[in-house]
């Protein structure tokens, strides 16, 4: 069965969904992991820490590399 291009699934990653058109969820979802990166640091939980710390920055970048206007648009063309 397949899906028509407009109703793919995304991907694993794919933060470039409306969900995260408002400002603050963006910040939010960045902030947070690489807060508790250091409050796992200060544990003394390096690796935790290390990952909790490559979260955040990945959702950085997608965040940062995401087309806002396609995702404001394809959200207005399905009505939410």
């Amino acid at each position: 069965m397949k899906v028509p291009p407009d109703r793919q699934k995304p991907k694993f990653f794919d933060l470039a969904v409306p969900f995260f058109l408002p400002i603050w969820r963006r910040v939010l979802t960045a902030v947070v992991p690489i807060l508790w990166a250091m409050v796992e640091l200060a544990n003394g939980q390096a690796f935790w820490a290390l990952i909790f710390f490559a979260l955040g920055i990945m959702a950085i970048w997608k965040f940062y590399t995401a087309d806002w206007a396609a995702v404001a648009a394809q959200a207005e063309e399905e009505g939410r």
